[in-house]
């Protein structure tokens, strides 16, 4: 199979541009903390309702991703009209996170249902592209395609946060009438920067078309997730990758969600230190997403995620240490944090982006939006167990402790790895794609 031409991979990498900018404005940096502290605004108990809310949103729009994304993929397999969708969760992010501008303090439960619905776009959004990873060149080159993509989001990400803290300004109630545009301008930005990939990104599939409508393609979405679990024996390397997976990206969602958390509580960072950090983490994840990347194609994939589980446990256990080299070297607690969250960068971008190269070794072409179904079902699985275990765990023994957790799920990432044999599934994945093949074999 021959690369796509740069044209189209750059065009495909520009959903990770627009979509990255949701990510950081809506979940991390802005409306999450415009939600908790002004829009349920529960200052007497410390925002703990607006934390509880908060997370709820978010992992019923998970579980929505759960349910939906392996039936839709087998659909999209089915039909061979991947991009409609891609575009129907485009649209959908849009138009739902534009109208966060009317969720003003009080309106809770509006909030809270445009979250869920924002959300769950954005996030079966991410399966819906990386199904087209597989035909965007051969096997031995997916690792650079997808890092390539991955540190164009992170890009997108640092753009859209930078531009968007200068003209909007703090998250606080008398600044309401200007932050609360941060909806609009995530809409806007989305909208803009994912153009390239529905005019560039051609569709390969062969379309399909039942009749009786919607219900038949149900029907034939349900059947085929069925048939896909009890074909999965056959895929044991992909099998095993979704194990590792659903663990690395548990602890992912727990640095995601709870870095600056645990900068503003643990170390007790300056205003200045946090916002170098933001930067830090996103030039250094986009360096690692391409770097590794590259070193992805030359190395093995299995390879090179391997390395980034370990690399996560020494970065999580000098995230642990932390308060206590800032004791003992000759720099502040804050300084050496900054330091760590380096690492941490370069693992953020090169783990996720190894773990999409790999489904796309691993799954036949004819299946690739059903098998990345398959992938984003166990990454939000992985979110909203981690993210609640991590909840749990930080009521017991405090948020210093409980970080370890992290260490402990990218250590069982890591050993779940150990039994892929990367050569071995691409080879069953090549021969499920011609059938023919397997019979003269």
């Amino acid at each position: 199979m021959k690369r796509a031409s740069f044209k189209e991979i750059f065009g495909w990498a520009m959903f990770d541009f627009a979509n990255q900018a949701y990510t950081l404005l809506i979940i991390t940096v802005i409306f999450g903390d415009l939600f908790t502290r002004v829009i349920v605004g529960d200052v007497e108990t410390d925002y703990r309702l607006g934390n509880l809310l908060w997370s709820i949103a978010l992992a019923v729009s998970y579980l929505l991703v759960v349910v939906v994304g392996p039936v839709a993929g087998a659909i999209m397999d089915f039909s061979g009209v991947r991009k409609r969708f891609l575009f129907a969760s485009y649209v959908l992010t849009v138009i739902t996170t534009g109208l966060l501008y009317f969720v003003a303090p009080g309106y809770v439960w509006l909030g809270m249902l445009l979250i869920i619905c924002s959300n769950f776009a954005y996030a079966i959004g991410e399966s819906f592209i990386a199904s087209f990873l597989p035909e965007l060149g051969p096997r031995e080159e997916l690792g650079w395609i997808s890092g390539f993509g991955w540190a164009l989001g992170y890009v997108g990400g640092l753009v859209a946060t930078a531009f968007a803290l200068v003209m909007l300004g703090e998250v606080s109630q008398e600044n309401f009438d200007r932050i609360r545009w941060v909806g609009p301008f995530a809409a806007v930005f989305f909208l803009v920067a994912a153009i390239p990939t529905f005019l560039w990104v051609g569709e390969r599939g062969r379309s399909r078309r039942l009749k009786g409508g919607f219900r038949s393609y149900l029907g034939i979405g349900f059947r085929r997730v069925r048939a896909t679990f009890k074909d999965l024996r056959h895929y044991r390397d992909l099998a095993i990758l979704l194990v590792s997976v659903f663990f690395a990206m548990a602890g992912i969602y727990i640095i995601i969600s709870f870095t600056f958390i645990y900068g503003a509580q643990v170390i007790q960072w300056d205003e200045q230190v946090r916002i170098i950090m933001f930067v830090t983490v996103q030039l250094t994840a986009a360096a690692g997403a391409l770097g590794f990347g590259f070193l992805q194609d030359r190395m093995g994939a299995r390879t090179i995620y391997l390395a980034t589980l370990m690399l996560w446990i020494v970065a999580v256990t000098l995230i642990f240490a932390t308060p206590w080299l800032g004791q003992v070297l000759p720099l502040e607690a804050q300084h050496v944090f900054l330091m760590v969250g380096s690492v941490a960068g370069l693992c953020l971008g090169s783990t996720q982006s190894a773990g999409r190269a790999l489904v796309g070794v691993l799954a036949p072409r004819p299946r690739a939006a059903e098998f990345f179904g398959f992938w984003g079902l166990a990454s939000k699985m992985a979110a909203i167990v981690g993210l609640m275990g991590l909840g749990l765990l930080q009521m017991l023994v405090g948020l210093h402790v409980s970080i370890l957790f992290c260490s402990l799920l990218f250590a069982l990432a890591l050993v779940g790895a150990l039994g892929l044999d990367e050569a071995r599934g691409r080879r069953v994945a090549e021969e499920r794609e011609c059938p023919r093949r397997v019979n003269l074999l």
